[in-house]
């Protein structure tokens, strides 16, 4: 019965993106000057007139980018089969180093996903807990852990080869996970001290009750904790720092938002995954712990994706990093030859404030994360209300993470479409459009709940429900914009820099500007909570604070993009 509820309300999720799908680039249109994007040959297989500058990004690829170029547009315009495959499929050299690429990142997605996924199952629905610890976990916890990695991170580049902090970030996740479906989880009872958390919490007004929570079940805020670091680590730090390290600006153009479908795949996998292993309790003995048993399979899926990720790194470092024809030998050698500066925390602090481009794109990621969680809380709470059995909740995160990887491929196409037609500018300027008209919208059914109920009464179903469709629709079109065009417009514009740039300055935007942003939006959310009683009654406020947050988000891109153009005109001069 879960199931098939969960079923007809993804289905209809998933209609409902689509078509909001067909809108995307009349919103993204009207926020950028044509005769300010980079439309560069790089992008497309037939020629068109460009400037000089873009005549010289196409050198950076060398003769075998030049020799996938289509000669002359005197050519016939009617081509074989076997010609116009040959004109998609990326030669031999730029194939061996994207296709491992794309596998590591399918693989570290499919982890995410799961990882995201139980993550929340574990906290809304642990003892005395909600959907109203998130903010206090992602201020109070996961941001310091954040700044302490940061510093961490930036002793080891310090230290280790590029290839050896890779591994030494990675390994201790994979044993964290293990560990916690194994040992911490059975013995979860004994480690959480339920009966002190009580005693305090009878002599601490109401208020008190979300940071307790964290404390009655520390073990799940931990595990809570290490998942997102997954995400903002080896997502978004390590496999971009490694895929800018063996792409150059014009591969990355072509490519960025190609690669990610093969990834994107992950997330229909690991939806269906996660529903499989949440089928499986079902099955399961009177008084076996179901939801223990489902830990094991689930943690096993990702520490076993892991061993993969590691392999296929492993054997870039060996074929490719090593390969002239996949990387520039003498910069890889500029770069082990060049003397590291090592920095403070506070000279580091420094440096990146010092750098308007990096403080662009900090204030990128961090408005992301902030616009993000002021929707994504606000639909959680109304989640737990319409599924409060761990089962449910699971699988109804199952179909989501599977539906946003359907629509993610679709936007992958519509990506490239952009990228060609409309340059850098447009295509970064999508998310936030995406993410105000799909946020403001979920709002607005929360403030003017009563002009829907035809609606409500049409579709035959609850204002709650209504409620978790609309939200649902909203964060499956805010994440695919986010994977097929943030993303990739966001790793383009690092790969420019300087070696100290990419490594400190992107730990420090990616690292501590990811958790930056979820704990500030996390934050506005207490103050109007202790300021106006609740999240429903904080709602016209969180819808305002949005707007102001998205018009700095288009500032930002905005002045991102001139620089961008004027650091890759200058790389080329």
């Amino acid at each position: 019965m879960v199931t098939s509820s969960c079923n007809k309300m993804m289905a209809s999720v998933l209609a409902i993106s689509i078509a909001l799908l067909s809108a995307e680039t009349l919103f993204c249109n009207a926020f950028a000057p044509q005769s300010m994007s980079i439309n560069s040959v790089s992008m497309t297989r037939f020629p068109v007139s460009m400037p000089t500058v873009h005549q010289k990004l196409r050198s950076r690829s060398g003769p075998q980018f030049m020799s996938n170029v289509a000669a002359d547009s005197s050519e016939p315009e009617k081509k074989s089969m076997i010609q116009k495959i040959k004109g998609v499929v990326p030669p031999a050299n730029e194939r061996k180093k994207l296709i491992p690429l794309a596998m590591m990142f399918f693989c570290i997605l499919f982890n995410y996903t799961i990882l995201r996924d139980t993550k929340d199952v574990l906290m809304v629905t642990a003892p005395k807990s909600g959907a109203e610890v998130i903010p206090f976990i992602k201020t109070y916890v996961n941001l310091p852990v954040a700044i302490g990695f940061t510093a961490v991170y930036a002793k080891l580049c310090d230290r280790l080869e590029q290839k050896n902090v890779f591994y030494a970030c990675t390994v201790p996740f994979l044993f964290f996970f293990a560990a916690f479906a194994m040992f911490v989880y059975p013995n979860a009872g004994v480690l959480h001290p339920h009966a002190w958390v009580d005693s305090v919490a009878s002599v601490l007004p109401a208020g008190f009750a979300a940071p307790l929570s964290i404390v009655r079940n520390w073990s799940y805020a931990v595990f809570y904790v290490m998942a997102e670091m997954w995400g903002s680590v080896v997502a978004s730090l390590l496999f971009w720092s490694f895929a800018n390290e063996v792409t150059t600006v014009d591969e990355a153009k072509k490519y960025y938002p190609l690669f990610g479908m093969g990834a994107n795949v992950a997330l229909i996998f690991s939806g269906q995954y996660v529903k499989w292993v949440s089928s499986l309790r079902a099955n399961l003995a009177p008084g076996v712990d179901a939801w223990g048993m489902s830990l094991k399979y689930l943690m096993g899926a990702v520490v076993a994706c892991g061993g993969v990720m590691l392999g296929l790194f492993s054997h870039m470092q060996r074929n490719v990093m090593t390969d002239p024809a996949c990387v520039n030998q003498e910069e890889q050698a500029k770069k082990k030859s060049k003397k590291k500066v090592k920095m403070s925390l506070r000279d580091s602090a420094k440096f990146l404030m010092d750098s308007s481009y990096l403080r662009n794109l900090a204030t990128l990621v961090v408005s992301y994360g902030m616009c993000i969680n002021i929707v994504e809380v606000s639909w959680k709470a109304k989640l737990k209300q319409a599924y409060p059995d761990p089962n449910a909740y699971s699988a109804f995160m199952g179909n989501f993470s599977s539906a946003t990887g359907s629509v993610t491929l679709v936007m992958m196409l519509l990506g490239r479409t952009i990228f060609q037609k409309y340059g850098w500018r447009k295509a970064a300027l999508v998310t936030p459009t995406m993410i105000g008209v799909t946020g403001i919208s979920f709002f607005a059914l929360q403030l003017f709940g009563p002009a829907f109920a035809p609606l409500v009464a049409k579709l035959g179903t609850t204002p709650l429900m209504l409620a978790v469709l609309a939200g649902a629709a909203q964060n499956i079109l805010s994440k695919s914009s986010k994977y097929s065009l943030f993303d990739p417009c966001k790793e383009m514009a690092y790969i420019p820099l300087d070696q100290e740039s990419k490594t400190k300055g992107k730990a420090a935007v990616e690292v501590v500007g990811n958790p930056l942003g979820k704990s500030g939006g996390s934050l506005i959310q207490q103050l109007l909570i202790f300021g106006v009683g609740s999240l429903a009654a904080a709602t016209p406020y969180l819808a305002a604070i949005l707007c102001i947050l998205l018009f700095g988000w288009f500032r930002s891109v905005d002045s991102l993009a001139t620089q961008f153009e004027a650091v890759m005109e200058g790389e080329e001069a």
